[in-house]
């Protein structure tokens, strides 16, 4: 593949500096503007693509490869999440897929504690007396939320971005409880101070804040559903920066509205940019626009990651963060 440039389709606009860059390495075509593609102009792109870099709004499921290029060899997913491509089928058809792990972890937990701060202490609500011009003032029983510190926090999910989760909690003075497949070394176990259960259903009916740290697979699939989130304190609150597939939303909409759960902050939905619009109605839930990994440092330490995937497999080698089936 060295010998001449790979033919690269984009499909969303990247940070102006990852666009350069793919532009002296590859011959790209990048997006404008900045839409998502459809499925049909998806298509036409993995027919005359060498490689394509998708995004986590682009569905590539076993369909849309069906209809692929024999040209396409690498799909360099601009994202870790890899939920929205199915890799088993890119693999029958000799097609690679690489992620870009690891370069959010931190700005996905300071997200993740922004969240809680922001519910257990109803900043938005705060935000939305000042901006509406009805503060009357301090008052002895105005506002009042809670504390964090010693709280018990559950982190399902003890990966990367939990753990950093983990180390922030601590600061707060959280008590660290985690649910994960596959328990932590001891020593891994008390450097965060982290509390494990074999039981998920344990853990949730005992934490005060419950935060979604897991990827989404058929295996997480509304791991949170209505009869888990009943397990909940009705004081408790959740939060999820990971994926909305995760949580039953339509269950936890009506457990909000009924004061089942006391509140929950939320980055992602179950069905992607389509939130339910009970929740925009609740006062004691804070919606986000997925802005968990929305810095300048880490969109821009994902492209580097792609274009990295992109020349290590131009010149003939594995990409470094290549996605197998065994790994998810």
């Amino acid at each position: 593949m060295a010998a001449e440039r790979l033919s690269v389709v984009v499909t969303r606009r990247l940070p102006a500096v990852v666009e350069t860059r793919m532009k002296e390495l590859f011959d790209v075509e990048l997006r404008d503007p900045d839409t998502r593609m459809s499925r049909d102009e998806l298509t036409d792109a993995m027919r005359r693509a060498d490689v394509i870099v998708p995004c986590v709004t682009d569905q590539i499921d076993a369909t849309l490869l069906a209809q692929a290029g024999a040209k396409l060899k690498l799909i360099a997913n601009y994202g870790a999440g890899v939920d929205h491509i199915d890799i088993a089928s890119a693999r029958q058809r000799g097609v690679l897929v690489s992620n870009t792990p690891g370069v959010v972890t931190e700005d996905t937990a300071d997200m993740t504690m922004a969240l809680i701060l922001a519910v257990t202490r109803r900043i938005p609500e705060g935000l939305s007396l000042m901006q509406s011009g009805q503060w009357q003032g301090w008052a002895p029983t105005a506002m009042m939320g809670g504390r964090v510190g010693g709280r018990r926090l559950g982190i399902l999910g003890m990966g990367r971005i939990g753990t950093a989760v983990a180390r922030r909690a601590n600061a707060f003075g959280m008590q660290v409880h985690y649910n994960n497949r596959k328990r932590l070394r001891p020593e891994q176990e008390e450097e965060v101070g982290a509390t494990w259960w074999e039981s998920l259903d344990q853990m949730v009916s005992r934490v005060d804040v419950l935060s979604i740290n897991c990827p989404h697979t058929p295996a997480t699939f509304h791991l949170m559903n209505a009869r888990r989130l009943k397990l909940m304190k009705p004081s408790a609150v959740i939060v999820n920066t990971s994926r909305g597939e995760v949580v039953d939303e339509n269950a936890l909409t009506r457990m909000l509205r009924t004061g089942e759960i006391a509140g929950a902050g939320l980055d992602v939905f179950e069905h992607g940019h389509e939130v339910n619009p009970r929740l925009r109605e609740l006062p004691n839930v804070v919606l986000l626009p997925h802005m968990g990994s929305a810095t300048v440092e880490g969109r821009t330490e994902m492209g580097e990651k792609v274009i990295i995937n992109i020349k290590t497999f131009a010149d003939g080698h594995r990409p470094p963060d290549l996605v197998v089936p065994g790994m998810l």
